[in-house]
């Protein structure tokens, strides 16, 4: 079924949603990749400031696309249940996650936030959700920075979904959806996002409009 031509797309639907935050003191956090390709459009849209949260997923060892957890600045996300279920041993995801912090730290340093969290709501935006476990990581992240809202925003997830209590104090969804199997199924062009894609994006970000109006600059 789909719904979104592609990310950009989905990103102009997003922002319809996110109407009320026009005007606010928000930035948006897209989650690299696609993440941050689905947030320039609210960002656009809305005129708000753009940043990253970086997040890397801990994929199942024989299965990496599916996420049993997610690290962040700080903080790690396991889902108990899915390790439980994949049989996975504590070595094992020890061993995932060596891997993914080293990447995690190459991406900070590649999309370094250009707006800090402090003080601000943070809307958090992603491509989608599957199992939850890199937007928890980002929300929990950008709490810890110091945000004072955090609004996760996302175009379709699965209807069962939601995040645990106190981690958001909004969760947006347009699409939630009850026979869901990969956030890929509802995109016309779900295309992989290379790294230059993001660094342009959160550059003209960093130059235009929304970037001159925000505080320190």
């Amino acid at each position: 079924m789909i719904i979104f031509a592609d990310r950009v797309d989905a990103g102009q639907q997003l922002a319809r949603e996110l109407e009320f935050a026009r005007g606010s003191d928000a930035v948006v956090f897209g989650i690299p990749r696609g993440g941050v390709v689905v947030a320039a459009e609210v960002s656009r849209a809305l005129g708000l400031p753009l940043s990253a949260a970086v997040v890397r997923k801990l994929g199942a060892p024989h299965h990496e696309e599916y996420a049993v957890g997610a690290i962040a600045e700080g903080v790690k996300v396991v889902n108990a249940d899915a390790v439980r279920r994949g049989g996975i041993t504590a070595e094992e995801l020890a061993a995932v996650e060596d891997v993914e912090r080293v990447e995690l730290a190459r991406r900070q340093r590649l999309f370094a936030a250009e707006q800090p969290a402090a003080a601000r709501t943070a809307i958090i935006v992603d491509d989608g959700i599957a199992t939850g476990a890199t937007a928890l990581a980002a929300c929990r992240a950008l709490r810890a920075q110091g945000a004072v809202g955090v609004i996760l925003a996302v175009p379709v997830a699965p209807a069962e979904w939601g995040p645990e209590p106190g981690v958001v104090d909004e969760y947006i969804c347009p699409h939630p959806i009850r026979d869901f199997w990969a956030v890929g199924q509802f995109y016309g062009d779900f295309s992989q996002t290379d790294d230059e894609v993001v660094r342009r994006l959160l550059n003209d970000a960093a130059t235009g409009p929304a970037a001159e109006g925000s505080p320190g600059r």
